[in-house]
C-alpha cells in the first residue's frame, strides 16, 4: 500500500537546497520551535496537501532536463524525518528511474533504536546526501534555541558518518545568539570526527519569515536581532574552517 505524504510547498528551481538546480519538496510537520524559523506555517502536522508518493514523483520528473548532471530532487520541511515512510518510497521510485536524492533535516526525530534504525538504514540506502543542520553544540543552549535536546541529533551525525553516508553540515549564524566562538570551535571539532562531511555551510540569519509569525499570531523573540554582517560571516567560517 502506497504511503501518503502532508506537502506544504514546492520549488521547482531551487539552487540552495543541495548540488546542483533541483526540485525542493517541503513536508508539512515540525516538532523543533526554532526562534529564527522562517517556515512557522510548517510545524502544524497531519495537514497539508495530501500526496501518494508515486504521484508526486510523476510531477517531479516532468522537470528531470533542468537537473542535468549534478542535480535532482531534495526534501525538506518542516521536518522530513517524521514522514520516513514516504520520503523513502518516493527516494525508492526516484531512485529505480537514476536520480539524485537529497533529505534536509534537523535530525530531531532520530532514534537509536532496532526499530528505528531498520527504517532510517532503508532510506540511507535511497538517499545520496544528508543536509543536516547543526544548530548549537551546547545542549542546554539547543534547548533554548530549539525547545529540544540536540543528543540524538548529534547521534544521527555519527551514524550517518558511521554508514559513510555523504553529508553537509550546516548552521545557521544570529549574531548575539548562535556565534558563541567556543561553541563554534566545539562544531568544528565534532566535524572533524566524522568521516563523510563533504561541505559545511554557514547560514546567515534572515527576517524575511518574521511576517509568518505575526499572521500566525506566534509572538516573535527575535525582534531586537540583526543579520549578520560580512565580517560577522567570514569569522564564523574562519572558526569552522570553511573556505
Amino acid at each position: 500500500m502506497s504511503n501518503k505524504g502532508y506537502i506544504h510547498s514546492f520549488e521547482s528551481f531551487a539552487l540552495v537546497d543541495g548540488p546542483g538546480v533541483r526540485y525542493c519538496i517541503f513536508l508539512q510537520g515540525c516538532n523543533m520551535r526554532c526562534r529564527y524559523c522562517h517556515n512557522p506555517d510548517t510545524w502544524k502536522t497531519g495537514c497539508g496537501e495530501e500526496w501518494e508518493a508515486q504521484k508526486l514523483f510523476d510531477k517531479v520528473y516532468r522537470y528531470k532536463t533542468y537537473w542535468k548532471n549534478n542535480g535532482g530532487i531534495t526534501v525538506s520541511g518542516g521536518e522530513a524525518l517524521l514522514q520516513m515512510d514516504f520520503v523513502t518510497e518516493f527516494f525508492e521510485i526516484a531512485k529505480s528511474k537514476g536520480v539524485n536524492t537529497c533529505l534536509d533535516t534537523s535530525g530531531n526525530p532520530f532514534e537509536m533504536t532496532p526499530e528505528y534504525l531498520e527504517k532510517f538504514d532503508r532510506l540511507m540506502k535511497v538517499t545520496d546526501l544528508f543536509m543536516l543542520d547543526l544548530k548549537e553544540m551546547d545542549d542546554e543552549k539547543h534547548k533554548d534555541l530549539t525547545g529540544c535536546s540536540n543528543k540524538n541529533i548529534l547521534e544521527m551525525a555519527k551514524y550517518l558518518s558511521d554508514n559513510n553516508k555523504d553529508m553537509w553540515i550546516r548552521r545557521v549564524l544570529v549574531p548575539g545568539l548562535t556565534d558563541d566562538e567556543k561553541d563554534l570551535k566545539d562544531t568544528a571539532d565534532f566535524i572533524k570526527t566524522l568521516n563523510s562531511v563533504k561541505k559545511v555551510e554557514i547560514l546567515p540569519y534572515h527576517t524575511l519569515g518574521v511576517q509568518k509569525w505575526k499572521d500566525l499570531g506566534i509572538k516573535y523573540s527575535l525582534d531586537d536581532f540583526d543579520p549578520p554582517t560580512d565580517e560577522e560571516v567570514k569569522k564564523a567560517k574562519d572558526i569552522l574552517g570553511i573556505d
